[in-house]
């Protein structure tokens, strides 16, 4: 690195230090001097910081850079057009073209039945604007009471104070006091160390009966919606079971609450379908989107909403009481229509089917290091859960401080591998790799964490904490 690249690293990392405040920043490390990763560019699927060191984005920037970092020209040129044309304009009310033809894409694209767009700013939003469209659905029919929803344990829906409402992470939440919405949280799917985790049917049978049992303890009269992912982001890529989707629907039905799949990860291509809940065998009221709806080249997030859903808002004399001053934005949508246009003209989702097998046999592969206990997801994202050496095999809070808040953190940027130590279930590291992915950079990916986790569980041992 020579004088130059140092200097300029310095004015970052103190503009950093001194003016910028952090999603989720330990910002007290900084004063003590440690530097902190800034991106500068980016190409395929690597990024390059300040200093000039490349890194694999095993994690697609957050699960938003679906089609990784070489697309700019065909998007600025999209963007150049709309902004040439129509500048803004927003949905209160009005419309313009590239909306009315996103949500008319997204329609042709979504489940049967659901055939309507209200779009947001990103996913929190989308969370929080379901939640809305629920509601007023309930009043219009008569029932003001379904003021109550069912969320899953350990879930996140995201960070607002609408949509915190419905995560299941205790610690994310105490800090603001009530929530907003009246939350009551049932099982999720982690069949890991589940006494029938391994009888799928039973598995699935148990879980629904006890999330039937959290709905008739809340009052079902009084419950609006049950949200839930195709796969569960927080405690580690938690797939569906076999039955488990049908068995929501059949609930909702039963008890008359609305139920939405919120697809803002598990959407556009992450396990190979546009909207992962097609592939099982349920249709919900409500599917909330973002991040890869533009894979991330613009701002965006929308609620796609069934025939049924919408009907109430389409009657005399209904108003829907909602709206945010940047959702649709002509940009935004533009970018989004092409990203679709380049997900079909590429093959993207085809690409990510083909190599989803040997991506989890990869992944499997992690199993033989001491310190994986499980591995689970499906398509290009999975997650690695870390073990100890307790008696129940779980990290206690010292070894889980060590490892997901220092070790991990600093061992994944000396290896250049970009991926997420996370501890809001059990510790594990979780990677969602860009779908346009080789197969050699899968192996790069799965290789960095290999070597990541072994020397961490070297590391534990050479500290006394294993």
């Amino acid at each position: 690195m020579n004088d130059a690249t140092q200097r300029r690293n310095r004015r970052y990392q103190s503009g950093v230090r001194d003016h910028l405040l952090l999603h989720f920043g330990q910002h007290a490390r900084l004063r003590d001097g440690e530097e902190i990763l800034i991106t500068d560019r980016a190409e395929g699927i690597y990024v390059f910081d300040t200093t000039g060191r490349r890194y694999i984005d095993g994690l697609s920037c957050l699960f938003c850079a679906q089609l990784g970092y070489s697309y700019g020209a065909e998007f600025s040129a999209v963007a150049t057009k709309q902004l040439t044309t129509l500048p803004f304009n927003t949905t209160w009310n009005t419309a313009h073209p590239a909306a009315i033809e996103l949500a008319e894409k997204l329609a042709e694209l979504a489940p049967t039945e659901i055939n309507r767009a209200f779009f947001t700013s990103g996913g929190s939003e989308s969370v929080e604007s379901a939640w809305k469209i629920a509601r007023q659905y309930h009043l219009a029919n008569g029932e003001p009471g379904r003021t109550k929803a069912i969320a899953r344990r350990t879930a996140y829906h995201g960070l607002s104070l609408g949509a915190l409402s419905f995560n299941g992470i205790p610690a994310l939440k105490e800090p603001f006091g009530p929530p907003a919405v009246e939350v009551h949280h049932a099982p999720n799917t982690n069949r890991f160390r589940a006494d029938d985790g391994s009888d799928v049917d039973a598995f699935t049978a148990r879980i629904l009966a006890e999330t039937e049992a959290v709905i008739i303890a809340a009052d079902p009269q009084t419950v609006g919606m049950l949200i839930a992912e195709p796969i569960q982001n927080a405690g580690g890529c938690f797939t569906a079971p076999r039955g488990y989707w049908a068995g929501l629907r059949a609930l909702a039905d039963k008890y008359g609450f609305l139920l939405v799949a919120d697809e803002v990860i598990s959407g556009f291509g992450r396990l190979g379908e546009f909207f992962a809940v097609s592939t099982l065998g349920a249709v919900p009221d409500m599917i909330t989107i973002a991040k890869g709806l533009t894979s991330s080249y613009a701002a965006m997030g929308a609620v796609l909403v069934s025939d049924r859903v919408a009907e109430p808002f389409f009657r005399p004399g209904q108003t829907l009481l909602h709206g945010i001053t940047f959702a649709g934005h002509p940009v935004s949508a533009a970018i989004a229509l092409h990203n679709i246009e380049i997900f079909e003209r590429d093959n993207v989702l085809a690409h990510v089917r083909e190599l989803s097998p040997y991506l989890a046999a990869q992944m499997e592969s992690l199993r033989s290091l001491p310190i994986v206990g499980d591995v689970r997801g499906d398509g290009f994202f999975y997650a690695a859960e870390l073990v100890g050496s307790e008696d129940d095999g779980k990290v206690d809070s010292v070894r889980r401080e060590f490892l997901v808040r220092e070790y991990l953190p600093r061992r994944m940027r000396e290896a250049g591998l970009i991926a997420r130590a996370d501890d809001r279930g059990e510790p594990l590291m979780q990677i969602a790799p860009p779908l346009i992915s080789t197969r050699s950079e899968l192996d790069e990916i799965v290789d960095a964490l290999r070597e990541v986790l072994t020397d961490a569980g070297e590391q534990v041992e050479l500290s006394g904490m294993h």
